[in-house]
């Protein structure tokens, strides 16, 4: 009756410099059909969504598995470089996806009676109720999910319509809040009509890293890790629909009952069904289709796996964390509390809300082997880098110098007890392709900026600190210290960004370009950091705070604390931080002191 493959329900924008017979493409948004992205994917330059944690939903439930299935991950490095290089399916290609989206077609009818895509047919509750289709929508209010600023209510109808809704039930299946869910009839582990300790969904257990190229067939590539042989029970959820067996031994998503357990390799994670759904739809006066009831239960719970999950960064624990985390395990265990999963050294890494993605550096271009010993040492914890970011290393040498690639975070922080979408990251950073190689001075410029930046907040909340205790004022409250260095991160934000675009124009040998960068962002951050103390000590006007005050240290003794020692000690970290504004400065006096000298 819908079907995805054919119906206008994903929007794009074309490629501003594409053709078509002889017409040149517009760049404006349009709505076009799986079957069309897919075919035509080097045509368009990128996905349109609706909200930002869509596009990494949809990518993963349907567009990357539907062409590693038709046509498996690229053998190796050189296999990808060519699809790559190639900029765009051959007609071979072309013509095995067609092959596949006709032999499947029948698997995406999104409001089929007896198979819809990625739902449950008949789907029922014990009371045979239903929510409204807000159960779908993040950005809706319902139940305990009361989003701030949100213009609907919960009493408000919202009716979908089937693009909407096939959006957001993929979004479902991948970020839906967690704690409690309606029992479905016919699943084994309801009780009272509910089920209890579902977790949020798969993608909200992460913090996503998704690499973006300059058209969605490069973004496709961009993200299919190569090298990957196919695994007999590795299939996306529309061929896993069995409806009669044990669904521990079928593995199907297409009954009330779920499981939980690992995945079984790249398209089943990808396809991951967290949830059981259906949708209700309804035809309106007007002979419209429209989704605006819907039933959400309990699905299938994942155990994270390194191996299979490609779009995070991950944590790796030290063996002094290990250690910790393994005591923490007995006492549970022996409690009968223990958790499932928890023998994993590694965790993904989450983003923090309000934190620019390129503070984060350190664990996106940590390239290497996925083992402890590589990435932790026996006090400090490490960080693993994503599968996809670590693949372009090896397949860097078929990218053009200064490919535009791009790196999106998505990521949502959940309430508490998990039942409501607290707050949703998204961040976008250009990536220099010559960061992610260990040993480049690329990355060692990047990491030394990032370092560079936090020094320099730091270094103006101690203003803060200090013109405060030269006042005689009461120490300021818990994390608002914080604030005059959030100020001076959110100023520098647009200069790391032209940075990072800068660099990417750089070789990896080009040392020289690299540092005149470096020396610009420093000039620049210098005058963002005295911008900043300015305020500060302008509005420092006590006259303690001229004479000074006497205050007690961390180490019991006193001291006097006034402005001018604290601009002094702030003139002092600046020029430390920034060291090669300092040399250069200094060697430029010389070469003054050195003048005046040999004329005298």
């Amino acid at each position: 009756m819908w079907n995805l493959l054919d119906e206008p329900w994903l929007s794009v924008r074309r490629r501003p410099d594409a053709e078509q017979a002889g017409n040149h493409l517009s760049a404006r948004p349009s709505d076009i059909s799986v079957r069309e992205l897919l075919l035509g994917a080097d045509l368009y330059a990128e996905l349109l969504v609706d909200f930002t944690t869509q596009r990494p939903a949809i990518y993963r439930q349907l567009l990357l598995p539907l062409v590693v299935d038709a046509l498996g991950c690229p053998e190796d490095a050189t296999a990808w470089g060519h699809m790559f290089t190639a900029g765009r399916f051959s007609e071979a290609q072309r013509e095995r996806l067609t092959a596949y989206l006709d032999a499947h077609h029948h698997l995406f009818d999104l409001f089929s009676s007896d198979d819809p895509f990625a739902q449950v047919a008949g789907l029922t509750t014990s009371g045979d109720a239903t929510k409204s289709a807000a159960v779908l929508v993040a950005t809706a209010a319902l139940g305990n999910n009361v989003p701030l600023f949100s213009s609907r209510t919960e009493g408000d109808r919202l009716a979908l319509t089937p693009a909407q809704a096939a959006r957001w039930l993929l979004h479902v299946h991948c970020w839906d809040t967690g704690a409690i869910k309606t029992g479905a009839s016919g699943d084994p582990d309801a009780k009272a009509g509910k089920t209890t300790g579902n977790p949020v969904g798969p993608l909200g257990q992460l913090g996503v890293v998704m690499p973006l190229g300059t058209t969605v067939y490069e973004t496709l590539l961009l993200n299919i890790p190569y090298g990957r042989q196919p695994l007999r029970n590795d299939l996306p959820q529309w061929r896993r629909r069995a409806k009669e067996g044990d669904v521990t031994t079928t593995l199907s998503c297409a009954t009330p009952a779920w499981t939980t357990r690992a995945a079984q390799g790249l398209l089943d994670v990808w396809t991951w069904q967290a949830r059981r759904v259906r949708l209700v739809p309804e035809t309106t006066s007007e002979g419209e289709l429209r989704v605006s009831r819907a039933v959400v239960a309990a699905g299938d719970r994942l155990l994270l796996d390194v191996d299979h999950e490609p779009h995070t960064a991950w944590h790796v624990d030290s063996a002094r964390t290990r250690a910790r985390r393994s005591a923490q395990r007995g006492e549970r265990k022996g409690a009968g509390r223990e958790r499932k999963g928890e023998e994993s050294h590694f965790r993904p890494v989450r983003h923090r809300a309000g934190r620019a993605a390129w503070r984060g550096l350190d664990a996106l271009l940590a390239v290497g082997k996925s083992t402890v010993e590589e990435h932790a040492k026996e006090e400090t914890d490490g960080f693993h880098t994503s599968i996809l970011l670590s693949q372009l290393v090896e397949v860097s040498d078929y990218l053009p110098v200064g490919y535009g690639a791009q790196v999106e975070l998505t990521g949502t922080r959940y309430g508490t007890k998990l039942g409501n979408i607290e707050d949703v990251y998204h961040d976008e950073i250009p990536l220099p392709l010559a960061a992610l190689r260990p040993d480049s001075d690329v990355r060692g410029a990047l990491l030394g900026v990032v370092e560079q930046a936090e020094e320099l907040a730091r270094a103006v909340n101690a203003l803060a600190a200090e013109l405060r205790r030269a006042a005689g004022a009461p120490p300021p409250p818990l994390g608002a210290w914080q604030y005059p260095g959030e100020t001076l991160l959110h100023a520098l934000d647009p200069l790391v960004r032209r940075l990072l675009v800068g660099l990417r124009e750089v070789g990896e040998e080009d040392f020289d370009r690299t540092e005149e960068g470096l020396l610009a962002w420093e000039e620049r951050a210098y005058r963002e950091a005295w911008r900043i103390a300015d305020d500060l000590l302008s509005a420092s006007n006590a006259a303690s705070a001229f004479t000074g005050r006497e205050v007690k240290g961390r180490d019991g003794q006193t001291r006097i604390a006034r402005e001018s020692s604290a601009e002094a000690f702030f003139r002092a970290n600046l020029h430390r931080i920034l060291f090669r504004r300092t040399a250069r400065r200094q060697a430029r006096e010389d070469t003054t002191d050195d003048s005046l000298t040999t004329e005298q």
